[in-house]
């Protein structure tokens, strides 16, 4: 591994991977994307713009394939892609994992360690939680909807390794302000508590944060939803603070009115959602632990039917 300037290859371009891995190219770091469709050919012929409160930036030229087997071995994989698409693209990557090389998932959810452990070795795993809330606004296009931009990084054991800390000063030099962590396993968790339920309770109601909170009803449900993960997690034996959750409904009282999760954005543009490793995860880790979630059931069962996406007031997209 190249500490002193690493190479970075980002799996999956969309919201995450295309904002941090954005930020690292036009910091001047060695970044190639991997994308596909109309977002990869814009990429190619335009470059990769990030709008953002925090500053615009545009990368142009940048390097782009749908082939990770044209990029050569990286000395860090940052693995964006959405929580469904994990199994094809940790299969995908082997091109880019070399004898040195570190596969960071920044993924939605809690288990990405657990399902990309059979196709990567796990001393390659690192451990990463991303705080944004950013989507493709057109191809070619990032949008970030907001002032929190913020990674979290850690070694599963714990160790303030050298790899971590090269991969935490790569951030800090472009801007990104990015922790090590001690505990990777909570903080994923705690992040979960919050992005499970209002994915969940968002998708449930079609609104933003705004008018669920301002509803007592709505609010209840949502702290309820919230309450069920963190059930999970401690039944899992994860260290969570004990004021989880107040911290995260003070996260929902502070984010503005028309803030939405990633998942309702999919929801309304007719996409694929993560709901079976969002909701669904909830509920599974919780029947594996004997640890009730009703909310989440309910979620996952409403949602189910527009899992495979389904265009707007059109049929499914699965086929069924």
């Amino acid at each position: 591994m190249t500490l002193e300037k690493p190479r970075f290859a980002v799996m999956g371009a969309g919201g995450v991977g295309g904002y941090f891995g954005g930020r690292l190219a036009a910091a001047g770091a060695d970044v190639a994307f991997i994308a596909r469709g109309a977002h990869l050919a814009a990429m190619r012929e335009r470059g990769l713009a990030i709008l953002s409160p925090l500053g615009d930036a545009t990368v142009n030229p940048v390097t782009a394939s749908d082939d990770p087997a044209a990029l050569g071995p990286a000395d860090f994989v940052l693995f964006t892609v959405k929580i469904y698409d994990t199994d094809d693209a940790a299969r995908a990557i082997a091109p880019l994992v070399g004898p040195d090389t570190a596969v960071v998932p920044f993924q939605n959810g809690v288990d990405a360690r657990a399902r990309l452990s059979p196709f990567i070795a796990p001393e390659r795993l690192m451990g990463g939680v991303a705080y944004i809330p950013s989507v493709i606004e057109r191809p070619g296009v990032i949008r970030h909807g907001d002032t929190i931009a913020r990674l979290a990084i850690g070694e599963f054991d714990g160790a303030v390794s050298p790899r971590a800390e090269a991969l935490r000063a790569a951030f800090r030099s472009a801007g990104v302000d990015c922790d090590i962590t001690g505990d990777i396993e909570a903080a994923l968790w705690a992040k979960f508590v919050t992005l499970a339920a209002l994915s969940a309770v968002t998708c449930l109601t079609r609104l933003p944060v705004g008018p669920i909170r301002d509803e007592p009803a709505t609010l209840a449900l949502l702290a309820d939803a919230m309450r069920e993960v963190e059930a999970v997690a401690r039944a899992r034996g994860v260290a969570l603070a004990a004021d989880v959750v107040d911290r995260a409904l003070a996260f929902i009282d502070g984010a503005a009115p028309g803030f939405k999760t990633s998942m309702l954005h999919d929801l309304e543009r007719g996409n694929r959602l993560e709901v079976e490793g969002l909701s669904g995860a909830v509920v599974r880790l919780g029947d594996e632990m004997g640890v009730d979630t009703p909310v989440h059931r309910t979620a996952l069962a409403a949602l189910m039917p527009y899992a495979g996406g389904r265009a707007p007031g059109g049929a499914s997209l699965r086929g069924d």
